[in-house]
């Protein structure tokens, strides 16, 4: 419905005349589009998905112009809908501890915050930066989990210098995975949660929007070190269904690799002690460059 209520007649290809109620198109016009009767597509509109061949689905994605994510999102609804979901996935444990093998690739990148999240957003593993570069997400009401510190934790706006865009990508992520796994208990928990408890959640919840979240730009404001730019890279662990392995960086020699390595440098020398021997210039060395940016 919301999908047909974002599409207008001309983008569909409709020649219309008259006054029309609604921006979008009628049941009517998409059943037309795509080749199936109004009765048979009000069905599949109500939800009544069950028995639903993939060539009505795939018909029904392209009359509604679709894009990836969200044609994708409709097979994972059918398969649900049809008790054939994807391959079952492993439950893991509620304290989720990562193979010594993950935690090594994650502790070898140095240049840029890398870390492991699940469809739910929580973040479980990261490399040192990526534990400074999200040290609020771990130390506040996100209790470790990036759509609660988006939504729950007032710091948050200032961390996202558009956090309309945040709020609005960290919710497509939530519906994506709600349609891949809708027996996760957790997740209608943390959806529930996040729904009683921020109206900005609750009003993007319905909008029933998805996405991909593979690659792109986006921007920060660490409270240590300032404004950063970052691309940032998300990968699928095979090893592990539905968690993502993401990395951000920044372009060689700009402004925002310079504050990432100053980042880095207040995060090595908040856990390491001075060296055997002798003076630590690490601190005042760091804490000089931090003013640099102020």
């Amino acid at each position: 419905m919301s999908r047909r209520a974002n599409l207008t007649p001309e983008q569909a290809g409709l020649t219309v005349s008259g006054h029309r109620r609604v921006a979008g198109l009628r049941r009517g016009e998409v059943a037309m589009l795509a080749d199936v009767s109004p009765e048979y597509y009000a069905k599949i509109e109500r939800g009544h998905l069950a028995g639903v061949s993939d060539a009505v689905l795939e018909s029904v994605a392209r009359a509604l112009r679709l894009d990836d994510a969200e044609r994708e999102h409709l097979f994972d609804l059918a398969r649900a809908a049809n008790g054939a979901a994807r391959p079952v996935r492993r439950r893991r444990p509620m304290k989720w501890v990562p193979r010594d093998s993950l935690t090594r690739a994650l502790d070898a990148i140095t240049l840029g915050p890398a870390f492991v999240r699940s469809g739910r957003m929580d973040v479980l593993a990261t490399n040192a930066l990526g534990r400074a570069f999200y040290d609020e997400v771990f130390d506040g009401p996100g209790q470790e989990n990036l759509a609660r510190h988006c939504f729950l934790d007032e710091r948050a706006k200032a961390f996202y210098p558009h956090w309309e865009v945040a709020a609005d990508v960290t919710v497509s992520i939530l519906r994506t995975e709600a349609g891949r796994d809708p027996r996760d208990k957790r997740l209608h928990d943390l959806i529930g949660e996040l729904s009683t408890c921020s109206d900005a959640f609750r009003t993007r919840w319905g909008a029933h929007n998805v996405r991909r979240h593979g690659s792109g730009t986006k921007e920060f404001h660490h409270h240590e070190v300032g404004d950063l730019t970052l691309t940032y890279e998300g990968m699928e662990l095979t090893a592990e269904p539905g968690l993502s392995f993401l990395i951000y960086t920044a372009e060689p020699g700009s402004p925002s690799q310079e504050r990432l390595q100053l980042l880095a440098s207040l995060a090595a020398t908040s856990t390491a002690g001075p060296p055997r021997g002798g003076r630590d210039p690490g601190p005042q060395d760091a804490l000089k460059q931090k003013d640099r940016w102020k």
